[in-house]
């Protein structure tokens, strides 16, 4: 049995893909050696243990073997749409890839699609995306899976290249963090549209909604260029003077696209008194390598001087160190193999300077999980959890406290499930007294930019919480404020 090799395009927000889903193979071809890949959502472990147990995870004796499958209940479908499929969708290759297919390493990076939208991904507004000038990143295309239950090398055995060996496909850009992939269509009707809602009396809040709620960010740098040649008039601004409170706030997030509001946001926590550490966090742990490349060089010329130095000068001791790691831009790619005598190597070095001793080494287990892919920290917490019988994120909660152990759980939830991390994401801004409304509007405009993830967060919060997603922030907002807001999880 084998997958079909999934299908490429653009990489999702944040520059990585959807972690792969989990289909039960026929008897005797799972391979008896290495780590199970993440399964698809199921349901998290009974009893009170709460999100640091690994989704899926075999019980004892039976390490290496294909997990349960599960999948969320399914979501209510959109107009013209099926219903949310319970299994891995695949995507037929594409005609022309600029990448040549090659058989992928054990833990390389997770095929496009386990959380697929109903059915499909819905069509780009406004005109396709464009292609890559030269010189640039081409569009990502996901390597092909080797047969399934294909022989695996035995446990244990030398790694064919060194655990940290440079990796020869680096993860592209994201959709909207490379200036030059910029969507040539017209845009006049849009541009147009939105001038006519803001003229003379009042303001047609319906059509900026409609308009820019499902905007793609390639498409938006055209538009207020658009904007301002048919109009004179620049876009931002007219927002601004138009709207008023969280809904010019969500609408101006919108406006600058991915990349600059990740700038603006990087600005915002680090400016005036004290630091947004979680704010750091949401932009900065996760993402690719090319991504924070990106991020480091629009914040230089945005602002002239660099985010390194910035950060340096707010933080001090070891989340300095850490967040120095993690803007080096070093981390392993995601087409980086999982080696079983490395994650074993990681998971007993992660014991040693916890549990295993009195007092905890912080920096060797942030050194660990900031130069880690989301694959490789996906085989650790596994192979801890077996090893220990313990959720890695729970060591981390009992083994660090503030803003360290909130930044070394982001990661380990990154490698695990994404999509679950945004609908704890999501909640944490909405339980208890009063709404974090500027949080609440900063996460919901970064998962965004990327329709299928929308689904997966949508159908993890249902499966995490009992409740509908939309109906929730619907009970925390109102007015126009609340309508962009559930517009964009539309």
């Amino acid at each position: 049995m084998s997958y079909p090799p999934p299908q490429g395009g653009y990489p999702p927000y944040g520059g990585h893909s959807p972690q792969p889903g989990y289909q039960q193979p026929p008897p005797g071809q799972y391979p008896n050696q290495g780590y199970p890949p993440q399964q698809g959502y199921g349901p998290p472990p009974s009893g009170p243990q709460g999100y640091g147990q690994p989704q899926g995870y075999p019980p004892p004796g039976q390490y290496g073997q294909p997990p349960q499958q599960h999948g969320y209940p399914p979501q209510p479908p959109p107009q013209g749409h099926s219903p949310y499929p319970q299994h891995q969708q695949q995507y037929p290759p594409p005609s022309h890839s600029p990448y040549p297919q090659q058989p992928q390493p054990y833990g390389g990076p997770p095929s496009q699609g386990q959380y697929p939208p109903a059915g499909q991904y819905p069509p780009p507004q406004h005109g396709q995306h464009p292609p890559p000038h030269q010189g640039q990143y081409p569009p990502q295309q996901h390597q092909q899976q080797p047969p399934y239950g294909a022989p695996a090398a035995p446990y244990g055995a030398p790694p064919g290249q060194p655990y940290g060996a440079p990796q020869s496909m680096p993860t592209p850009p994201s959709p909207g963090y490379d200036p030059n992939q910029v969507a040539r269509v017209d845009l006049s009707g849009p541009a147009d549209a939105l001038r006519k809602a803001m003229k003379g009396f009042g303001t047609d809040e319906s059509t900026l909604i409609r308009v820019l709620a499902h905007m793609p960010p390639q498409e938006l740098p055209t538009l207020k260029q658009t904007y301002q040649q048919r109009h004179h008039r620049s876009l931002e601004p007219d927002i601004a003077s138009e709207c008023s409170g969280y809904f010019e706030f969500a609408l101006l997030a919108i406006l600058r696209g991915p990349l600059q509001q990740d700038v603006w946001c990087l600005n915002n926590a680090l400016k005036g008194a004290g630091t947004k550490e979680s704010l750091l966090d949401d932009v900065l742990i996760g993402r690719s390598n090319a991504d924070i490349r990106a991020i480091k060089t629009a914040y230089q010329q945005t602002y002239r001087h660099s985010l390194e130095s910035d950060v340096k000068a707010d933080l001090s001791a070891k989340t300095e160190r850490m967040y120095s790691i993690i803007l080096s831009a070093s981390r392993q790619e995601e087409s980086a193999p999982v080696y079983p005598q490395a994650v074993d190597a990681d998971v007993s070095e992660i014991h040693r300077a916890t549990e295993g001793k009195v007092g905890t080494e912080q920096l060797t287990v942030c050194s660990i999980l900031t130069n880690r892919s989301d694959g490789q920290i996906r085989a650790i917490a596994q192979a801890y959890e077996h090893k220990y019988r313990r959720a890695l994120e729970t060591v981390i909660r009992n083994e660090f406290a503030g803003h360290m152990e909130d930044a070394l759980v982001r990661m380990v939830r990154s490698g695990a499930d994404r999509a679950m991390r945004d609908a704890i994401a999501l909640e944490d801004c909405m339980r208890g007294p009063g709404t974090k409304d500027e949080r609440l509007v900063e996460r919901v405009v970064a998962i965004h930019w990327d329709r299928a993830h929308v689904v997966q967060v949508k159908g993890a919060y249902r499966h995490r919480y009992g409740k509908d997603l939309i109906s929730r922030i619907r009970g925390e907002t109102s007015g126009d404020y609340e309508r962009v807001l559930v517009a964009m999880l539309e």
